[in-house]
């Protein structure tokens, strides 16, 4: 059977198995509740719609800045290399 794909599910099988396990461990310490797979793995899929695309584009968003700063700063080198 193959696994559909989400637009918001933006992390691999791995990194989800792993936040859900700790969605569970965090109920677990700081909330004294049990949760089980189902419930944490809803959770996480909850945070994933919404706020995972829009944390994901801030990362993108901050990606473009940084490379417009780097190639400003490239620009003024190239400048300063005309005779």
């Amino acid at each position: 059977m193959a696994k559909i794909k989400r637009n918001w599910d933006l992390i691999s099988k791995q990194k989800r198995e792993e936040c859900i396990s700790k969605t569970i461990d965090f109920f677990q310490t700081e909330r004294d509740e049990e949760i089980g797979m189902i419930a944490a793995e809803t959770i996480l899929d909850h945070f994933l719609q919404t706020a995972g695309i829009q944390l994901y584009n801030k990362g993108i968003e901050d990606s473009i800045s940084v490379l417009h700063d780097r190639f400003e700063g490239l620009e003024l080198d190239i400048d300063l290399l005309k005779k």
